[in-house]
């Protein structure tokens, strides 16, 4: 009998490791084989070169590619963790009717596609939108006096909006631990709200806002739809030039440059997110 089973686990573990080959196959397939194609033809048709590299990172419109991208996901992130933990601090301590309710639409939110907030936006913000038409009929203007939205802020204001419910689910489950005798021992020892939210809320809120904070700047240095559906003038960030480039100039070389360069940045940002939660891990991972 202990023959039997010392024979059954060399074969169980060779079982195991056979499982291992479908999702290894379908990633070389899904993943690896199309980065391959990426990175082989942004070295050029013949012989493998850095002269299209060269080129294009040199470039002025990949530089200014490059700048609008980093600019615009910096300011998103900033505007999504400052209104993120503000509407989470109010959605868990303050008490108001629906209180409930709108912390559970922030599921809803996270779940919708980002060209509806986009579209909405248009709608109310835009040249021919509510907003404008109002101001235009009460004042007789003969001009849209609001016109941020085609710009790099219209962007900012519209990743901000769809992305904010990132930051606010980690802190909303975060703030779901704080055991609120803390809050209401400091408050009758005299401590103000904003001395309560520094010195209580905050601490205990830091790893959800770093973690919340690196998942936002990754996704919002690879938005391609909401950048494509404002049509900001002269903002071009890194996913829409790939796009430019490949289908309207058909100048593939050029767009699998930016592109390995994309996901090089893509891949950079996921690594410090990863490390970041692991840091933050133990007793916080589940809400990081």
């Amino acid at each position: 009998m202990a023959d039997i089973a010392l024979g059954a686990a060399p074969a169980r573990r060779n079982l195991d490791g056979f499982w291992i080959l479908p999702p290894l196959l379908v990633l070389a397939l899904l993943f690896f084989y199309p980065l391959a194609l990426i990175i082989r033809a942004s070295l050029g048709d013949g012989a493998p070169s850095l002269a299209t590299f060269e080129q294009v990172l040199g470039s002025r419109q990949f530089i200014d590619g490059l700048y609008h991208t980093i600019v615009i996901a910096i300011c998103s992130t900033i505007g999504c963790l400052l209104l993120g933990f503000v509407l989470s601090v109010v959605f868990a301590f303050v008490p108001f009717p629906g209180a409930r309710l709108a912390s559970r639409l922030i599921d809803t939110v996270i779940a919708l596609p980002t060209f509806l907030v986009t579209l909405a936006f248009t709608f109310i913000y835009g040249s021919a939108g509510i907003l404008n038409e109002t101001l235009m009929h009460a004042f007789a203007l003969q001009l849209p006096p609001i016109d941020f939205l085609y710009s790099q802020w219209g962007v900012v204001l519209a990743e901000v909006t769809v992305y904010t419910p990132f930051v606010m689910r980690p802190l909303l489950a975060t703030f779901s631990q704080i055991d609120h005798a803390q809050i209401e021992v400091a408050s009758s020892l005299g401590a103000r709200p904003l001395r309560i939210v520094r010195k209580v809320i905050f601490p205990a809120a830091l790893p959800a806002l770093v973690a919340g904070g690196s998942l936002c700047l990754l996704l919002t240095v690879n938005e391609f739809g909401i950048v494509l559906f404002i049509g900001a003038k002269d903002v071009i960030t890194l996913p829409l030039l790939i796009y430019s480039k490949a289908i309207q100039e058909f100048d593939y070389a050029t767009a699998c440059v930016i592109a390995v360069v994309n996901i090089a940045l893509s891949l950079g940002l996921y690594t410090l997110y990863r490390i970041i939660v692991a840091h933050f891990g133990g007793s916080n991972a589940g809400v990081v």
